[in-house]
């Protein structure tokens, strides 16, 4: 479990699954060969055969007043996943989530980045074969351009399978929130468009005492990325956009103290972004 101090927030890392090997489904551009010349990436985000290490995890952030979990990875007992081990999971997450401090009554706010599969699963949870949420005393917030255009699209019979069981059921007991792409949850906390990867897609922006932080989100999957703004994944919905989204971060953050907390990066999970010749790397 890592935790982080921005000011009076705390940042707690939760991880669900942790995974290394190929990601040809996710980042075919990030072949061995190409990652690793990207010697910085290594121990925390590669291997020395240039296997790419990702983490499916959610972060608690504890404000002066709020307490919030950003992105609910994958849940258990989720059917008609395209991944088989992420199709009908039975793992510890609510376990390790309330070891660790948190049990899901003591909730307030679930904050989604946006939409897919592995970020919404523990929304819900099953009881006696119907999906409930899986914390009660929150409101869950999601973006409104991201839910209209997901709830319409006809094409990913995936999408309806996940909205079906982890966010129909939250606009259905009244929980849900639909917000703006920059919408101000509290002093401390702030969502920032980062279009691209899906068309509502946000980060979340952290500021308290002077000092900042911002959680990803998938507006990149992995720090490869930040050497490689122009890699691309496979599940970004407007690929020219997520490049130009990248780069605008990356220029507007590099040699900033900004610390950048990655929603799927491995390891050492945070760091700082600063120039690496024409491009970029994390500092961790």
């Amino acid at each position: 479990m890592s935790k982080w101090r921005i000011g009076d927030v705390t940042v707690t890392k939760i991880v669900e699954l942790e995974m290394t090997g190929g990601t040809r489904f996710l980042l075919p551009q990030a072949t061995p060969e190409a990652i690793l010349p990207i010697a910085w990436l290594r121990p925390h985000f590669a291997d020395e055969n240039g296997r790419l290490a990702m983490s499916i995890h959610t972060f608690v952030v504890e404000t002066p007043t709020r307490r919030i979990i950003v992105d609910t990875c994958l849940g258990n007992d989720k059917q008609k996943r395209k991944i088989p081990h992420w199709n009908d999971r039975n793992g510890p997450f609510l376990a390790d989530l309330t070891q660790a401090g948190f049990p899901p009554d003591s909730i307030d706010t679930v904050l989604c980045t946006h939409l897919h599969v592995d970020h919404v699963g523990w929304n819900t949870m099953l009881v006696d074969g119907k999906w409930v949420p899986t914390f009660p005393k929150a409101r869950y917030l999601m973006g409104r351009k991201e839910y209209e255009h997901w709830s319409v699209v006809s094409t990913r019979e995936d999408m309806k399978h996940v909205l079906s069981d982890s966010v129909d059921p939250i606009l259905d007991a009244g929980l849900a929130t639909l917000v703006e792409t920059d919408h101000a949850l509290c002093d401390e906390i702030s969502l920032v468009p980062t279009l691209g990867h899906t068309p509502g897609h946000v980060s979340v922006r952290i500021a308290s005492k002077g000092e900042e932080a911002l959680i990803t989100g998938d507006f990149m999957h992995h720090p490869c990325q930040i050497a490689h703004p122009e890699w691309s994944t496979l599940a970004d919905s407007d690929i020219e956009q997520g490049i130009q989204t990248r780069w605008e971060v990356f220029n507007r953050l590099a040699g900033t103290p900004t610390l950048v907390i990655g929603t799927h990066f491995a390891g050492a999970t945070a760091g700082r972004i600063v120039r690496d010749g024409d491009t970029f790397r994390l500092d961790v």
